[in-house]
Order: C-alpha cells, then sequence, then structure tokens
C-alpha cells in the first residue's frame, strides 16, 4: 500500500514540487499551507510521515510539531529548515523532528530522506524483532516499545533507533560521525543532530540526565553506552 505522506508549507511552489517527486515516488500526498490546517488534517486522516515547513506565519512548524509529538508520538515528521541556520536545525531536533533537511533543497534528497524514515518504521520481518534488555531497560524492536521499570517510554523514530543500537552495542565508544551513519544512514551531515538526540534520550531513560549513567560521554570521542552492572 502506498504511504501517505502529509506536506505542510506556505509556499504553494515548494508544496507542488515535493507533491510531484512523491507521487512519482508512489507515495499518496496531501497539501496543507499553514499550521491550522496541518492539525486538521492530520485530525482528519493520520498520515504515515509528515513533511513540516519550519517557518511559516500563525502557527510555527515548531508549534505544530509539538503539538503532533504530544498526540501523536510515533508520527514520524521531517522537518524543512532554512539553509545554514543551525539554531533552527537544532531548534526543530528539539521539539522531536525525525529528520530535517534544509532549503534550498534538491527534491531528490528529500525523498531519499523520507523512504529512510518510513523503512525505519515499517514492520519489521517476523525473524527480525529481539527485545533488548539492560537491567529496568527495555526496547522491543519488533513492536518499536522501549520501556523504563515497566513504564512504556514516547520516543521518536530516532530516539527509538538510537537506543536500540547502543543497546546492542554496548561499552564501546561511538563518535557523532559513526552514529551519524549507524543510525541515520548518513555518511555526512550534521553532527549535532546526533547531539541534541542524545540529549533528549538521556532525559527519558537518566534518573539524572545531567550526569548520565547509561549514555556516557566518551570525552574526545562521543559517546558510549554503559550496561548496568
Amino acid at each position: 500500500m502506498a504511504h501517505s505522506v502529509l506536506v505542510v508549507d506556505d509556499d504553494p511552489t515548494v508544496s507542488d514540487v515535493v507533491r510531484r517527486y512523491l507521487e512519482r515516488d508512489g507515495c499518496r500526498v496531501r497539501l496543507a499551507f499553514d499550521g491550522h490546517d496541518a492539525l486538521a488534517a492530520v485530525a482528519e486522516e493520520v498520515p504515515d510521515l509528515v513533511v513540516l515547513d519550519l517557518m511559516m506565519p500563525g502557527v510555527s512548524g515548531l508549534d505544530v510539531c509539538r503539538q503532533l509529538r504530544r498526540d501523536l508520538p510515533d508520527l514520524p515528521v521531517v522537518m524543512l529548515t532554512a539553509l545554514g541556520e543551525e539554531a533552527d536545525r537544532v531548534a526543530g531536533l528539539e521539539v522531536g523532528a525525525d529528520d530535517y533537511v534544509t532549503k534550498p533543497f534538491s527534491p531528490r534528497e528529500l525523498v531519499l530522506r523520507i523512504r529512510s524514515v518510513l523503512r525505519r518504521t515499517a514492520p519489521a520481518t517476523p525473524a527480525a524483532p529481539a527485545v533488548l534488555t539492560d537491567g529496568d531497560l527495555t526496547a522491543d524492536t519488533g513492536r518499536r516499545v522501549a520501556r523504563l521499570s515497566g513504564r512504556p517510554l514516547t520516543l521518536t523514530v530516532r530516539e527509538f533507533d538510537l537506543l536500540a543500537f547502543l543497546l546492542k552495542n554496548p561499552a564501546r565508544a561511538w563518535s557523532r560521525a559513526e552514529l551519524l551513519e549507524q543510525v541515520w544512514g548518513w555518511q555526512f551531515g550534521d553532527q549535532s543532530t546526533v547531539t541534541v538526540h542524545v540529549r533528549r534520550l538521556r532525559e527519558k531513560i537518566e534518573a539524572d540526565p545531567a550526569a548520565p549513567r547509561r549514555i556516557v560521554t566518551a570525552w574526545g570521542v562521543g559517546y558510549r553506552y554503559e550496561p548496568a552492572a
């Protein structure tokens, strides 16, 4: 079945280009031109993924993303941000965007990024699922559900992917570049993406995010997952 994608951008030209490329890739596309329309469209029919412009009049992309994260934490969001504005990219990641593409962008690159996110959210094959466990922390890769002390964790697509990767590969120091390639599938990109996701994940699984015991900083390298003793 074709994936459904909601494209939210106040520029009709950008929206039309993205729509045509996604439809050519086999997606079913709906358009919204502001934040109010976007939230109404999601309330009417939840898409498989949202492409969301950061800067829009009225309800901004950040506000829309915050609302989606509250109501639909598992819904993948790919943010469109202004070229060179690192603060905007970080802000989008902070509110829970799973990925971002900077403007002006290549429509082909956007389609590839969307494919990557959708592939990671697709149901796993019967042989693939595994429940990864570290003390009171578990991650079910088949159901894509993580729990801490039995309580379900609200994780975005990338946060779950990052947690599962670290649980599978504990006690080894990973650089940000390595995590970007292993978890995001990018061979190059903004490494602050990793920093933001690690910070968000620590806030959800660490007793004291300021003094993490699970995802620790490997100084001069990156991060390392320390399993419970």
